[in-house]
């Protein structure tokens, strides 16, 4: 119960659990809290069918430049070996078929340009250039009824991560929860964090209060506004993008993306196979503006508005956003695909951009499938900040998005466990070579 640990992570969903993990394994920190306010681990976003599902590895993400997609390499390589190491029954995680497609002479153009002269092909030896034969190969549906005089090509890969995020975060608790001096509080909902002079007592509902030298709050949307009740990130504010998706029967065997759209955060609309169920095949995401911080709470509308501040920079900031001539079109052509008989109509475009011969009658909107992304707004430059979101105080830290979410947990988390040790003092070592022998050691590599 309550009492006095050397960490606390407030938040069981991938980014707290992996820390745990980390921690609780590669460290010598004597005792440590996790403190989750749902019934399970990994039950909001990091559930598997709140998210893409994907282990971006920055190979076919195309609004990554090659700066980026050599970070996020690393995170997900980390990720990979962890699965490799310690899922061998991959009951957690499937691996399949990636590509990115372009149709078309431009968007081909444009693949050939990344994969050549801006060097992925270079920093990603398993990914290839194949054409219409080798596609119609692994993905059948994508060439079938397609027009046989419009130039196609992929960039693919077959090792390719389908992932259940919640899955995976219950095991990194579950391979700790019986280690001495590490205790799971799950159903235990923070109420109040204060600063004391040997770090945060934080309040909870049903467990009493919890001593702490160090904090690190993963609480997805909410570790914004637990920030700013302790005057933390007051220059942020929050732009909450609920993600949906279609589905349709058995059409794709892995993952086929669609270029990117500069200028966006959002995914592209992509299609590809549920990780425990390969005959449903899923396309989106959308992304649809909500004014909550989960997804069908209308509880957590007061949440937001706690965020979001009510003030003049944050109205300022919202609509120097939202009046962006890409920007603005995009979210409001999102709002309609969740109109109903409409919506279906206006999303099928895009669905035969990976399946040509998709009609309106194989999809159907997914009910109970989508979380809720928030986009940090810096409110004194007035835009979108795209980078990772991450606050840190004296002896706290916060954990908004890690950007690009779940695929770089395990990076995320060593990350902290560095500065969670500095937190602490000399006396503790974070031992980095024992955690990568743990998991990117266990990554498959090209021959």
């Amino acid at each position: 119960m309550s009492g006095k640990y050397d960490l606390v992570i407030v938040g069981g969903g991938i980014s707290g659990a992996s820390l745990l993990y980390t921690t609780a394994k590669f460290t010598d920190v004597d005792s440590i809290a996790l403190i989750e306010k749902e019934a399970e681990i990994g039950a909001i976003n990091s559930h598997h069918t709140n998210n893409s599902q994907t282990l971006h590895f920055g190979d076919i993400e195309t609004n990554y430049t090659l700066e980026k997609a050599e970070e996020v390499k690393e995170g997900a390589e980390l990720l990979a070996g962890y699965l490799e190491n310690h899922d061998p029954d991959r009951e957690m995680y499937a691996k399949r078929s990636k590509m990115v497609l372009g149709v078309g002479d431009e968007e081909v153009g444009k693949l050939e340009q990344r994969y050549e002269a801006e060097g992925f092909g270079d920093l990603f030896p398993k990914l290839q250039p194949i054409g219409r034969e080798e596609i119609a190969e692994t993905e059948p549906k994508v060439v079938e009824g397609r027009d046989p005089d419009t130039d196609l090509l992929a960039l693919q890969t077959p090792d390719g991560y389908v992932v259940d995020y919640g899955e995976v975060a219950k095991s990194f608790v579950d391979a700790v929860r019986d280690e001495e001096g590490v205790d799971v509080h799950t159903g235990t909902e923070v109420t109040d964090v204060t600063p004391t002079l040997e770090g945060h007592t934080i309040a909870t509902d049903d467990a009493g209060r919890f001593d702490a030298d160090a904090t690190v709050v993963a609480a997805g949307s909410h570790s914004l506004q637990m920030a700013k009740d302790l005057d933390y990130g007051q220059d942020k504010v929050l732009l909450p993008v609920a993600g949906s998706f279609f589905l349709a029967d058995d059409l794709l065997n892995g993952k086929v993306y669609t270029l990117q759209m500069k200028k966006l955060p959002f995914a592209a609309i992509h299609g590809d196979a549920d990780v425990h169920d390969g005959s449903i095949t899923r396309f989106g995401p959308t992304a649809k503006l909500v004014p909550t911080l989960e997804r069908g709470r209308i509880s957590t509308v007061g949440d937001f508005l706690d965020v979001f501040g009510l003030n003049v920079d944050s109205f300022l900031s919202y609509a120097n956003v939202l009046a962006d001539r890409i920007l603005l079109p995009y979210v409001l052509r999102n709002l309609v695909y969740d109109v109903p008989g409409i919506g279906p109509k206006q999303f099928l475009p895009h669905v035969q951009k990976v399946v040509p011969s998709v009609e309106l009658d194989d999809i159907e909107r997914a009910k109970g499938y989508g979380g809720v992304r928030p986009q940090i707004v810096d409110t004194k430059q007035k835009s979108l900040d795209m980078g990772e979101a991450k606050i840190v105080g004296d002896d706290v830290i916060f954990n908004i998005t890690p950007s690009p979410g779940a695929s770089t947990c395990l990076k995320n988390a060593m990350r902290d466990a560095h500065t969670v040790v500095d937190f602490l003092g000399d006396e503790y070592e974070f031992d980095e070579d024992a955690f990568r022998e743990d998991t990117i050691a266990e990554f498959p590599r090209a021959e």
